[in-house]
């Protein structure tokens, strides 16, 4: 039985304001996992000139220390988790 007083659309805006709460709670883990833009601009400068200093290559660098960075925090943090167990 559909109530009169409440609308599709209304139904609809409850649903879908619920549901980025779920997905950070999911994936608050990962959020704190993140490296700050200037973490991976320094990581990144580092990368540069450890290969030479050759331009052309900023975003592969990038890419290459927020993959450096997050491989590094993960395995930091499966390590913190199991010497508490």
């Amino acid at each position: 039985m559909k109530h009169k007083n409440s609308s599709p659309k209304q139904n609809k805006t409850a649903v879908t304001s619920s549901q980025p709460m779920v997905s950070a709670d999911l994936n608050r883990n990962e959020i704190d996992l993140a490296p700050s833009a200037d973490e991976v601009a320094t990581r990144a400068y580092y990368n540069f000139v450890s290969q030479g200093s050759q331009p052309g290559n900023d975003l592969q660098h990038w890419l290459e220390a927020e993959t450096q960075l997050l491989t590094e925090r993960q395995t930091t943090s499966a390590h913190d988790y199991q010497d508490r167990t």
